[in-house]
C-alpha cells in the first residue's frame, strides 16, 4: 500500500460557546496494511454541519457523544483506493460518516456506494444526501404543503433551508425566507425565486412577517429557534404545520435557551409541530433521490456550495455556520 500517513483532526476539548481551533488536535497517523474485509477510502469532500457542534458536547444526542481523542465525526464523499471487501472495488465512489481525515479504513458497514448520476460528486452534499433528503421529507411529509399556502423558512440561505424553500415553491406555496444579510436575501429572491426574504439583522422580524404574510402562516420550516421562532408561532393559521429541523440558536449557548413563551398558539390554532431526523426515512431515500434529481435537471431546484479549501482549515470553517457567514452548503474540499 503506497499510502502510509493519514492526517486527521481529533477532538481535544469540549468547547464552550463557538468551537475554536484549540478544541481540535491535528494528528498524522500511520496506516497499517488492510485486513480481510476492509477498504481504504480517500476522502475528497467533507460536510460541515451544525450537528458537528452537538457531537462535541459531553452528552449523547441522537448519536453517541464523541470521546476526547477520537477522530472528529463528519460525513464525507470519497473514492475507494484499495479493497479487500467483496462489496467494493478500487475506484468506487462512496459516502459515509468517515470523519475529519484524509483516509479512512472501514469494514464497509455504513459506507454507501454511490450510483452513477448526471451530477458532480459534490452534489451528493449540496442537492442529495442528508441535506437534500432532510429538506425533502421535512417539507413534504411534515409540512404537507398545499398550493396557495404560506410557508416561512428560517436559515433560508443555508443548505437545507434553501432547498426547503424551493420545494415549497414547487408545491405552489407563497414562500418567505429569513436570512442574515441583504446578499443572502437577494440570492433567495433573485436566483431561487422565492416570494420575499427578511434580513433578521436589519429588520424587525415580527413587522416584516406581518407585511409579507398578510394571511398568516400555514407552514414553518424551522432551523433556528429563539425569538424568530416565537414571531412565527404568533402568526400561525388554523391547522398549521411546523417541521422542526434544527435549533441552531441554542447549539453554542452556555445555558439552555428559553423556549418560545407562546406555545399556547399550538392549542388555539390546533397546529402541529414535529421534530424529525433524516435517518427516519432511510427506506425512502431512493424516492427522494429520484425526485430531487428530476427537479434539479428541470431547472426547478438549485443548490450552492460554500467551499473551503483544505482539511487543515476545517476547524475555523465550522464557525461559519454559527456566525451566519456561509451561503448554501458548507463543505471542505480535500
Amino acid at each position: 500500500m503506497a499510502v502510509t500517513k493519514n492526517p486527521q483532526w481529533r477532538l481535544a476539548a469540549r468547547p464552550s460557546g463557538n468551537p475554536s481551533k484549540s478544541d481540535f488536535q491535528w494528528v498524522e497517523t500511520d496506516l497499517a496494511p488492510l485486513q480481510a474485509g476492509q477498504i481504504l477510502v480517500r476522502n475528497l469532500w467533507l460536510s460541515l454541519d451544525p450537528a458537528n457542534r452537538v457531537w462535541m458536547n459531553d452528552a449523547d444526542s441522537y448519536m453517541p457523544k464523541l470521546n476526547l481523542g477520537e477522530v472528529m465525526r463528519g460525513s464525507t464523499l470519497g473514492v475507494v483506493e484499495e479493497s479487500r471487501n467483496r462489496g467494493f472495488k478500487a475506484g468506487d465512489q462512496v459516502a459515509g460518516l468517515l470523519g475529519w481525515q484524509k483516509f479512512a479504513v472501514s469494514d464497509g458497514r455504513g459506507v454507501n456506494r454511490l450510483p452513477s448520476l448526471p451530477i458532480p460528486l459534490e452534489a451528493q452534499f449540496g442537492l442529495l444526501g442528508h441535506i437534500g433528503f432532510t429538506a425533502y421529507f421535512g417539507m413534504l411529509d411534515i409540512g404537507k404543503p398545499q398550493a396557495g399556502e404560506t410557508l416561512v423558512v428560517t436559515a433560508a440561505a443555508g443548505a437545507v433551508g434553501s432547498l426547503a424553500a424551493q420545494i415549497g415553491k414547487i408545491s405552489g406555496c407563497r414562500v418567505v425566507g429569513i436570512a442574515g444579510s441583504d446578499e443572502k436575501c437577494r440570492w433567495l429572491t433573485d436566483e431561487l425565486g422565492i416570494d420575499a426574504a427578511i434580513n433578521y439583522k436589519t429588520e424587525k422580524v415580527s413587522a416584516a412577517l406581518d407585511r409579507h404574510c398578510p394571511h398568516g402562516i400555514d407552514i414553518g420550516f424551522e432551523n433556528v429557534g429563539g425569538p424568530i421562532f416565537e414571531a412565527i408561532l404568533g402568526r400561525i393559521n388554523l391547522r398549521a404545520r411546523i417541521a422542526l429541523c434544527g435549533m441552531i440558536a441554542g447549539y453554542t449557548a452556555s445555558r439552555p435557551v428559553p423556549g418560545p413563551p407562546n406555545l399556547f398558539m399550538l392549542i388555539t390554532k390546533r397546529a402541529r409541530i414535529e421534530g424529525f431526523l433524516v435517518l427516519d426515512y432511510v427506506n425512502r431515500f431512493h424516492e427522494a433521490t429520484a425526485k430531487l434529481l428530476e427537479w434539479h435537471l428541470a431547472g426547478k431546484l438549485k443548490y450552492r456550495l460554500d467551499v473551503v479549501e483544505g482539511l487543515e482549515n476545517a476547524p475555523e470553517a465550522l464557525n461559519k455556520l454559527f456566525t451566519g457567514a456561509n451561503t448554501g452548503k458548507l463543505v471542505v474540499k480535500f
